[in-house]
């Protein structure tokens, strides 16, 4: 049952395969399927090519998909990373900032964290309440405001009070600071 121009390989190949099927427990069907794509490659050496030809015609747009850009040196993440209503980096800062305040309120579409009352143990007598407002989505120092209240335990209750020179300007300059930080970190890993 030998057919002309098919090599003794692909003939041992296909007069073994029921037995192969049968071993490994395979579907009749299978063996067909099979059967018919030992016989697409024994034909002739023009059919090959154009077998060949077509596999690689289907398979080369799939090689594109696969392939990652490498990072250049010097390159940034974006200024505008908004996977939230808000700048990301900003939202994630301004978190890990005042994070250890207990959180009364927070709205990442909306950009607004709000802290409850927190007051240190050194200074029981004081407390101080702070909102961050995220105002843009690019990464930039006009995109970010902090307020803050402080008050203080005086003899008839909680007084408000004065916070001090810099406080405010010192929460955004460390909030900005750690937002760059976390853009450089995304690219350098």
């Amino acid at each position: 049952m030998h057919t002309a121009g098919a090599s003794p390989r692909l003939w041992a190949l296909r007069s073994a395969l029921p037995s192969i099927m049968r071993r490994e427990g395979l579907a009749q069907t299978a063996g067909r399927a099979y059967k018919r794509r030992v016989i697409l490659l024994e034909g002739s050496p023009v059919r090959r090519v154009a077998i060949v030809l077509l596999g690689l015609a289907l398979v080369t747009p799939l090689a594109a998909c696969a392939k990652k850009e490498k990072v250049k040196a010097g390159v940034e993440a974006p200024a505008r990373l908004t996977t939230i209503g808000v700048n990301a980096y900003l939202w994630r800062a301004s978190l890990d900032t005042i994070g250890f305040m207990p959180l009364a309120q927070v709205d990442s579409n909306g950009g607004i964290i709000i802290t409850d009352w927190y007051a240190t143990p050194q200074s029981p007598n004081e407390r101080v309440k702070v909102t961050v407002a995220i105002l843009d989505t690019e990464l930039r120092a006009d995109a970010l405001k902090v307020t803050a209240i402080r008050q203080t335990l005086a003899g008839t209750g909680w007084v408000d009070a004065p916070v001090r020179a810099g406080t405010v300007q010192k929460l955004e300059e460390t909030i900005l600071s750690r937002a760059r930080d976390l853009r450089r970190a995304q690219y350098t890993g």
